[in-house]
């Protein structure tokens, strides 16, 4: 179990890492697409910020404790924390969470195989909807890349 409860505070340090990084894309954005990045970036940070509360609980239904220091969220991420500042580097911004959102499903695969091998049943089925939620968000970013790029 404690190789769960290990990968879980991965997947919430990527999580909330994510969430950062959505959140300051939202706030930072300028140009062409603003008006529409301005509001798909908050689609996902809003999304992804929503998750953050139930995956600290998931940790603790299976007797973990949840990270919530900054050095906490640092020692177990695997997504960079670092980002796109220029704020009209739209691609960048784009490519960057997309990136950051392919980190988070890893981790997610790696805590549900960890779950479904322990029979955590519940914890298992909470990462497949997460899974799909971040595969969701992987469709909708290449997508968004593709025009960003023409």
């Amino acid at each position: 179990m404690d190789e769960l409860i290990e990968q879980m505070k991965v997947v919430l340090a990527d999580s909330f890492v994510m969430y950062t990084k959505a959140h300051g894309y939202h706030w930072n954005v300028e140009g062409e697409y603003f008006p529409y990045l301005h509001d798909f970036f908050g689609s996902i940070y809003e999304e992804v910020y929503g998750s953050v509360d139930t995956t600290a609980e998931q940790i603790r239904q299976i007797q973990g404790r949840a990270i919530h220091t900054l050095l906490e969220f640092d020692k177990y991420r695997s997504v960079s924390d670092t980002a796109v500042t220029v704020p009209t580097d739209c691609t960048g911004m784009l490519s960057d969470l997309l990136s950051s959102n392919q980190l988070v499903l890893a981790s997610l695969m790696r805590a549900y195989e960890i779950a479904d091998s322990n029979k955590e049943l519940a914890l298992a089925n909470y990462l497949q909807d997460r899974m799909a939620a971040h595969k969701k968000h992987a469709w909708m970013l290449r997508s968004t890349l593709n025009k960003a790029g023409e």
